[in-house]
């Protein structure tokens, strides 16, 4: 959303891959051909968290911190992540958010041998 509150698609892959945040700054520059070039400039502080992907209708979910947060249905991909599997997320640190950006998948735990 521009300034003057004009709503400009961001690209889930370029999202994802950017791991742009709630509240993130990017510029938009639009070529003469009519191609939308994002950068992002100005990142929000971020925290992490780490919680279990779940699946809600169509929407990929992480259940992290007594919250669900959406996450791209393009990082879930990426990252070859699976529901039930231990994920961490990047959220912004200073206001609550809706959405979450996937970071990793977490390896099983496995049990030691003694």
């Amino acid at each position: 959303i521009d300034a003057k509150g004009e709503t400009y698609p961001v690209p889930a892959n370029y999202a994802s891959k950017s791991k742009l945040v709630e509240g993130d700054k990017l510029k938009l520059t639009i070529a003469e051909n009519g191609a939308f070039v994002y950068k992002q400039i100005e990142p929000v502080p971020r925290k992490m968290a780490v919680g279990h992907l779940v699946l809600d209708g169509s929407q990929y979910q992480v259940l992290a911190d007594k919250k669900s947060y959406n996450v791209l249905f393009a990082s879930v991909t990426f990252y070859k992540a699976s529901v039930g599997d231990r994920v961490t997320i990047i959220l912004p640190a200073e206001h609550n958010a809706e959405w979450g950006t996937l970071e990793n998948v977490l390896p099983e735990a496995k049990e030691e041998l003694i």
